[in-house]
């Protein structure tokens, strides 16, 4: 894809199992403590787009050094210390006006499953940490098209001492 020197890239950050789930019980079904450093060390400064289910699962709200966009429908819902906005188009355009003011080329969706079915359509890229173990759970990230995407880096995790799982970090980008 060619990049323009105002282009403010859609991106997806997920981690996943083999079989795709992300959640259980409205967490996540894993301790995966250098993914979580990787996720800050790529979402700090730039805007994040989360659901309102994502935003409640958030042991600490909002998450620091970021602004934090909580798309939700319900009209009645405050999410206080971070923008609301009650749809993905609204949320992206509010998140590129902030990306652009700070100086960053990038926001990201971090979740939920309904968000990210939404959103991987309109996404340029896709941070995917594949969990290596398939895991039960109740939500799931959306199926999509590989031919669709080029990988442009990878990297295999080793499980350390705070991780459940070994992994292996995925940036694609869409052809």
């Amino acid at each position: 894809m060619a990049r323009t020197d105002t282009q403010i890239f859609r991106s997806l950050i997920v981690a996943r199992a083999k079989n795709s789930v992300i959640g259980r019980d409205g967490d996540m079904p894993w301790r995966l403590s250098t993914d979580l450093k990787r996720f800050r060390s790529l979402t700090s400064g730039k805007p994040v787009i989360m659901g309102r289910k994502t935003w409640e699962s958030l042991p600490r709200r909002p998450l620091p050094n970021r602004p934090n966009i909580v798309v939700s429908r319900n009209s009645d819902y405050r999410a206080e210390d971070a923008w609301l906005t009650s749809d993905l188009a609204s949320a992206y355009a509010m998140a590129s006006a902030m990306a652009q003011k700070a100086g960053v080329d990038e926001v990201f969706v971090i979740g939920g499953a309904g968000l990210y079915e939404e959103a991987i359509r309109h996404a340029d890229r896709m941070h995917i940490t594949e969990v290596d173990a398939a895991i039960e759970g109740d939500t799931y990230f959306p199926s999509f098209n590989p031919e669709e995407w080029t990988e442009l880096d990878s990297e295999d995790v080793p499980a350390g001492e705070k991780d459940d799982y070994p992994t292996r970090y995925h940036l694609l980008e869409r052809k």
